[in-house]
């Protein structure tokens, strides 16, 4: 046997369900995967020049010398399965889940082997049914070259992979952007991007993340301002970017951007303030500092930025004083490490940010945010369909919140996080309207509190004000990863307002970025019942139903009762009927 290493582009595919399907008619699955194999996927491999390497009942494993034409051949397949699928019923659907990466292989007689494989294995696992993840390497060959549309996932923990993985997600329902810029707002705009990591060490990261999430919400209690959340201005993380291209597609007109330098005890932030309508560059500065002292780098940086756009702004207005809701840089340090999981939903990143935050509070039992991301990290179990969150940790999450609502009262991120673990986990509504309103008097830029007050709004039977808070936050961050939950409210609120056909269109438009979503699913399901649309309904409720086992009427209305208004409650629970779900 003689064995080779070379670059290559690895597909590997399965289906998803398959001992579903194979269970439920073994000869039907086998004949239905026949004719794909033979009408689509081979010819589609050999078009784009793959090499099929080896199949298993379920599942592919293609080498491609090109990654353009790896993941064009997956865009391709994938199109035209959901297109094959049009006709079939739910149950008896064949989609394929994709990872693509491209690395380093070893190829021993026919076979190939090595952690290049092994993580585009991974990437398949994760990937939701008629999907295509790629990795970061992948991405950053292909995004220019294909008309196709990648959304960042950020870094995941994959069985057996020692790094974490930076995953993309191929959005297959969205147009690459044609965009008309957005309208600039009727006050002075910003958005902060992510700044540099110069330590020369790629574990902090974190910390060059959490000094620009600062400096963001330093910015954003300033209320003339008009400042863009940071989860749309981290797109723009590790690439190189157009800043006149960046405010375009966020409809600002300035944009900082820096780099962070953290040595020993010591800081340095460099900072620039670029009007991008002109290029020109208004401020820019060097701020070194020791670690002690970060608060107050983070402060001069803001006002630096301030001062350029409205010199006769004083630098008190930042009120730091109000921000700083620790003395311990352990505590802060160990709260920006759980932070920089947000966006990562896996068990494993829930486990280790309740760990770490945990290990914040032992240090500093005050500590409020750490308590409300404790809650923000539960609700974010809840709502992905991962381990259902348990009585006890339940319990802990609403209790904390509970604390840091009191603790923090000045502080609008630990308002608007605990408010939201009150409302999914307690039903706590008044409190939570309470906690919201006061997170916007203090931060009105912030597009998460403008979600959750449209959660709240749309549980309080108020439609209106929840697509008005809904579509303020889509505005505020309007590539935001967290999307889903904006459009989500919104289809909620037309679902409460008897609006069934904008509420099905919303939920739609849910799926279509995030496939699986849970609440979108049910949300389809409901309103498309309520139209006599019963097929899509049907089909919407068995995925719900395959991502959560044992849904019935019963378990539903437990625990959602404490949570909607009697208006939504029997609106969901008329549709859910339906739509065919049982009642125990």
């Amino acid at each position: 046997m003689s064995q080779t290493r070379r670059l290559a582009a690895i597909l590997a595919a399965d289906v998803a369900g398959y001992s579903r399907l194979m269970g439920a008619d073994e000869e039907a699955t086998l004949a239905a995967l026949k004719a794909i194999r033979r009408e689509l996927s081979d010819p589609k491999v050999n078009e784009h020049h793959g090499r099929i390497v080896k199949t298993t009942g379920d599942g592919l494993l293609i080498e491609f010398s090109s990654v353009v034409d790896a993941v064009r051949c997956a865009v391709e397949v994938q199109r035209a399965m959901a297109e094959r699928n049009t006709e079939v019923p739910e149950a008896r659907r064949i989609e394929f889940r994709i990872g693509i990466n491209l690395g380093d292989i070893i190829l021993d007689d026919d076979d190939i082997y090595g952690d290049g494989v092994n993580i585009a294995a991974r990437l398949e696992a994760l990937t939701e049914p008629g999907g295509i993840c790629v990795s970061r390497v992948v991405h950053d060959q292909v995004r220019d070259k294909l008309d196709v549309v990648f959304e960042d996932m950020g870094e995941q923990q994959v069985k057996n992979i020692a790094r974490p993985v930076h995953i993309w997600r191929v959005r297959l329902g969205a147009k690459p952007a044609v965009s008309a810029p957005l309208a600039l707002p009727d006050k002075p705009s910003i958005a902060v991007l992510p700044f540099q990591n110069m330590s020369g060490d790629p574990e902090q990261e974190y910390f060059a993340d959490g000094m620009v999430e600062e400096i963001i919400t330093a910015l954003s209690r300033i209320r003339w301002l008009f400042v863009i959340a940071r989860n749309s201005s981290f797109t723009y993380k590790g690439k190189p970017v157009d800043v006149k291209q960046v405010a375009r597609e966020l409809g600002v007109r300035y944009i900082l951007e820096g780099s962070v330098r953290k040595a020993g005890g010591r800081v340095r932030i460099t900072a620039q303030l670029i009007d991008a309508s002109t290029g020109a560059h208004l401020w820019a500065d060097r701020f070194d500092g020791s670690l002690e002292g970060v608060f107050e780098l983070q402060d001069q940086v803001a006002s630096g930025v301030v001062g350029s756009i409205e010199p006769r702004l004083r630098q008190s207005e930042i009120e730091r004083a109000n921000r700083k809701l620790t003395e311990s840089l352990d505590a802060y340090d160990l709260y920006l490490r759980a932070l920089a999981l947000r966006d990562i939903h896996t068990d494993e990143s829930v486990r280790e940010a309740v760990s770490l935050l945990k290990r914040a509070l032992a240090i500093d039992p005050n500590y409020a945010p750490a308590k409300a991301l404790i809650g923000w990290h539960r609700v974010h179990q809840t709502s992905h369909g991962r381990s259902p969150v348990s009585d006890t940790d339940t319990a802990e999450a609403v209790a904390l919140a509970r604390q840091a609502l009191e603790a923090g009262k000045d502080d609008p991120d630990t308002l608007w996080m605990a408010a939201a673990t009150l409302t999914i986990f307690a039903g706590e509504l008044t409190v939570a309207a309470a906690a919201i309103d006061r997170a916007l008097t203090l931060n009105p830029n912030s597009a998460h509190a403008w979600m959750v007050r449209g959660v709240v709004s749309v549980n309080l039977g108020q439609p209106g004000p929840a697509i008005e808070a809904c579509e303020r936050a889509m505005r505020l961050s309007p590539l935001d990863r967290q999307r889903r939950n904006f459009t989500t409210g919104i289809a909620r609120a037309h679902l409460v307002a008897g609006r069934y056909e904008e509420a099905a269109d919303w939920a739609e438009r849910t799926l279509r970025d995030e496939p699986g979503y849970r609440a979108a699913l049910v949300t389809k399901a409901i309103a498309c019942a309520h139209l006599a649309r019963m097929e899509e309904a049907r089909a919407a409720l068995s995925q719900q139903i395959e991502a959560q086992p044992g849904l019935t009427i019963a378990r539903y209305r437990a625990f959602w009762s404490r949570v909607f208004s009697p208006e939504l409650m029997e609106i969901s629970l008329s549709g859910l009927r339906k739509a065919g779900l049982p009642e125990e």
